[in-house]
């Protein structure tokens, strides 16, 4: 996560009003997908609905619950591109490119390293290297991303941008390139060329050494995700233009994606493996119209969540403040503090919600042992774990968000 105002040569630090408004902007973005993050992870605990079950498989959850989960899916695209504008903003505020491409590095590798030791801790409460690494996640991929838009920024600018556009617009012609999944106890996990296809475009677990050593879950294939930090990075030059012209841009290609996803959808011409289908209702069938492929998130996907996210921060151009903006930016500028809590924070929720509801909180401690009969809660208890997650989180992360603006220690950026 790369954050905008780290630096006293940051452009929010300098006596700026419009640099001010632009990055209270993508920090108030940022601020409300990891809001509606949260509820997703609450949910994993929590919900009953879609524990054992897919929360987007029309053919077997609820109208509310596929619903719980699509708001969700705006949070990791736009959390990636806002990543690479962010990278833009440093650029366009003095830091040397060396420097930049450095702390690229750097903070890539730790957020690889966070992946499989902090975040699965959060999400396990147990921490077992020797035999399974966990998930790569979010984390993982925009830590990889990072060294990668670092080995990019030694290319002019419109080639970034070039490379952005062909990895999400062209990577869906990869689809039908598959190697064999691991099936469990008696068939190999992948290894050589099919344990790097996995890791680069198709989830699925990998053996780090082969047959034996531990394991590691790909949720996150690579690509297209450097794509969408290059995009992020090459919309940054629209930051140097003025506000008014930055928010007809922002307007003018936050619709064009939109427009695109309905036009590339209503066909199923292109641009996502899993076709829209007529359901039951006029309603379920705009949810399998809407049911786009997240791993790797598919063209379609990209259009769809990355568009509002555009209109987001056109909308947030030059708007004042309310108290529930200066929350949401708060949010917003402490971005990896709050990451790493909401972690434990959902998976305590789900423990107490179980012990209070006389469920089998021992099994949401850790997930062991013979699965419960009865798991889980309606989506009431989803957002109430959720908003009682943020009650607590909020006074902690604006506590940090004081320290990380009082002091400049280098190890701050990394939080």
């Amino acid at each position: 996560m790369w954050h905008t105002s780290q630096n006293p040569r940051d452009p929010e630090t300098m006596n700026d009003a419009p640099a001010r408004q632009r990055l209270t902007s993508i920090d108030w973005v940022r601020g409300l997908v990891m809001v509606l993050m949260l509820i997703d992870h609450t949910r994993d605990f929590v919900h009953a609905e879609s524990f054992w079950r897919s929360p987007t498989d029309l053919t077997a959850i609820s109208s509310a619950t596929f619903v719980t989960r699509w708001i969700t899916h705006f949070c990791a695209p736009i959390f990636v591109f806002l990543a690479g504008l962010s990278v833009s903003l440093q650029v366009q505020a003095g830091h040397p490119m060396a420097s930049v491409r450095r702390l690229l590095v750097t903070r890539g590798l730790w957020l690889v390293v966070v992946e499989f030791t902090l975040v699965h801790l959060g999400w396990n409460f147990s921490w077992q290297p020797w035999v399974d690494l966990g998930i790569a996640q979010v984390i993982w991929a925009i830590g990889l991303s990072m060294i990668l838009l670092a080995a990019m920024l030694y290319l002019p600018w419109r080639w970034i941008l070039g490379l952005g556009l062909v990895l999400v617009l062209g990577h869906n012609l990869l689809d039908p390139l598959t190697v064999p999944r691991w099936g469990g106890a008696g068939h190999p996990l992948p290894g050589g060329w099919n344990a790097l296809w996995t890791v680069l475009h198709q989830p699925g677990v990998i053996g780090l050494f082969g047959a034996v050593g531990p394991r590691l879950y790909i949720g996150y294939p690579l690509i297209p995700w450097p794509g969408v930090m290059a995009l992020g990075y090459g919309l940054g030059r629209a930051y140097e233009l003025p506000a008014d012209r930055r928010r007809r841009i922002l307007l003018g290609l936050g619709l064009a994606c939109l427009a695109g996803f309905i036009a590339l959808r209503a066909g199923n011409f292109y641009g996502d493996a899993r076709p829209w289908s007529g359901q039951s209702t006029g309603f379920r069938t705009v949810l399998s119209f809407v049911n786009c492929t997240k791993y790797p998130p598919s063209l379609l996907y990209l259009l769809m969540t990355l568009g509002p996210g555009l209109l987001l921060l056109a909308w947030r151009e030059g708007r004042t403040d309310s108290r529930l903006s200066r929350a949401l930016v708060t949010l917003g500028r402490v971005p990896m503090f709050f990451y790493l809590l909401q972690w434990p924070t959902a998976h305590l929720m789900g423990i107490f919600f179980a012990a209070l509801g006389g469920r089998d909180w021992h099994y949401v401690l850790q997930f062991r042992g013979a699965e419960p009969a009865v798991f889980g809660f309606g989506l009431w208890a989803v957002y109430l774990a959720w908003a009682l997650g943020l009650a607590a989180l909020f006074p902690l992360c604006r506590w940090f968000a004081g320290v990380k603006r009082r002091r400049k220690d280098w190890w701050l950026s990394y939080f």
